[in-house]
């Protein structure tokens, strides 16, 4: 091809006037990551609408080694899915890919494309009488593609697992421009190596997941929730140990969060109300689902946290009597992120640990920043049902939070070489992206960035597929 703009004319051939941004405002939104801190720059934003137009995009792409950056809904929290500064990459948005092409009831999976969002095939799997039970703050926002590309978790991970356990089959455009139907709805499938595991979770670094095969589970008829008050994270571990013996799989979701979380979240929120008559260190939102209906489920839940209080594991709790009373227990976890972001800038940090570490991870680590960064606020929640936090730090009351930005290296590092102390993962939910890019060079061993430089390798020798991400 003799230069970009008989690129962009080709491009634009296969995916329609319509289906290609060049204009510089119009592709701000495409360039600048949800927590607005990576802006980058695109020779043009591509958003084709069916799995051949991508891979005829790619094609080109790998003719004129032009990078590419997958996107989708565009809520990553890591500068995945943001270009770099050069100009010289391309945007490709899946958002037109947004088909449920099948649902199998009877097999228990639906086929989804990438851009379809997760709210939509949350209600497209309702709609067959199924649940897809993937839930995160962003699913109106987030679509499949990123969630595949994150490994995505959410609050329901302790009962149904990640993307990795809910995914089946892939469709992947690969770098070459080939295309891998892997759109297979089997569970049991020993025919060599599991290739679609290599692309969950790989941030579009090694191919562009255009649609999957999830997996559905029957709709919960009952719902029980309850909030408890306890006195530290060790209490919720043995808190949530009880809960698994009482409640088996009924145990939906498990959610920690401390009392600084709840403080922040009656002051930004102030239709929220404290949930307990007293407070306490930490609290946890417990749920159950059954196809039980509503009562029988209360009534357990009820007697099991009866049993943690007589033990003196529970302080006080509340169990939601209504639809509504749950949704306002679940509006106190739900509103931590923005409570907090209203609150002011913050470190953030996803980390995951063995359940049993995190009690120690927490003391260790507070005290490590305490005695670093005096005064300054942890803002700690998360599944700790799965042992994934968000180790959030916030300036001291009243500090200036532009100029505590400037301390990020020397916070992370203390976070860090804790999780890392506790045999602990420095991203559980959120990926690498550009964020910790470097950061995990210190944190796993150089046989593992050995291994995952020759796969990226093998799968994209012209390292056109999302430069500068996770490697």
């Amino acid at each position: 091809m003799r230069g970009v703009s008989e690129l962009l004319d080709r491009i634009a051939a296969v995916v329609g006037a319509h289906g290609l941004i060049a204009d510089a405002a119009e592709m701000e939104p495409y360039v600048l990551d949800w927590r607005r801190r990576y802006r980058g720059r695109a020779l043009a934003v591509v958003r084709p609408a069916s799995t051949e137009e991508v891979a005829e995009v790619v094609r080109l792409c790998a003719a004129t080694r032009t990078g590419i950056v997958p996107q989708g809904g565009n809520s990553g929290l890591c500068g995945g899915a943001t270009p770099d500064a050069s100009g010289t990459q391309i945007v490709l948005n899946l958002s037109r890919l947004n088909r449920v092409r099948a649902l199998d009831p009877l097999n228990d999976t639906m086929t989804v494309e990438a851009g379809c969002t997760l709210a939509a095939a949350q209600e497209a799997a309702r709609g067959a009488g199924r649940l897809f039970p993937l839930s995160l703050a962003a699913e109106g926002t987030c679509e499949i593609g990123g969630n595949l590309s994150t490994n995505a978790g959410g609050t329901a991970v302790l009962r149904y697992g990640n993307m990795r356990e809910l995914t089946l089959g892939l469709e992947v455009v690969l770098a070459s421009g080939e295309v891998w139907d892997g759109l297979r709805g089997l569970r049991k499938d020993n025919t060599g190596y599991d290739l679609k595991q290599l692309f969950i979770g790989a941030e579009g670094t090694l191919g562009v997941v255009t649609a999957a095969v999830l997996k559905l589970f029957p709709l919960p008829r009952g719902r029980a929730t309850a909030i408890a008050g306890l006195d530290s994270p060790r209490t919720a571990i043995a808190l949530l140990a009880h809960a698994r013996d009482r409640f088996g799989a009924r145990l939906t979701t498990f959610e920690l969060f401390s009392d600084l979380c709840l403080e922040l979240v009656l002051r930004h929120f102030p239709d929220c109300r404290p949930p307990l008559a007293a407070p306490s260190p930490s609290y946890v939102l417990l749920e159950l689902t059954d196809g039980e209906s509503d009562a029988p489920l209360r009534a357990l839940l009820e007697r099991g946290l009866a049993e943690a209080m007589e033990s003196g594991l529970v302080r006080d709790a509340a169990l939601a009597a209504s639809a509504a009373q749950a949704d306002a227990l679940w509006a106190l976890r739900e509103n931590i992120s923005e409570a907090q972001a209203r609150e002011g800038n913050n470190i953030k940090h996803d980390v995951s640990l063995p359940v049993s570490a995190i009690d120690a991870f927490v003391e260790h680590a507070g005290a490590e920043l305490a005695r670093a960064h005096p005064a300054v606020r942890v803002v700690c929640f998360g599944h700790l049902g799965d042992g994934n936090l968000h180790y959030n730090v916030s300036p001291p009351a009243g500090g200036d939070p532009i100029a505590f930005l400037a301390h990020q290296p020397a916070i992370n590092r203390i976070v860090y070489d804790a999780v890392a102390r506790f045999g602990g993962s420095i991203s559980a939910e959120h990926g690498l992206g550009q964020l910790k890019r470097e950061e995990i060079l210190r944190y796993k061993a150089p046989l593992e960035m050995e291994l995952m430089r020759a796969i990226k390798a093998a799968l994209d020798p012209l390292g056109i597929m999302n430069p500068g991400k996770v490697l």
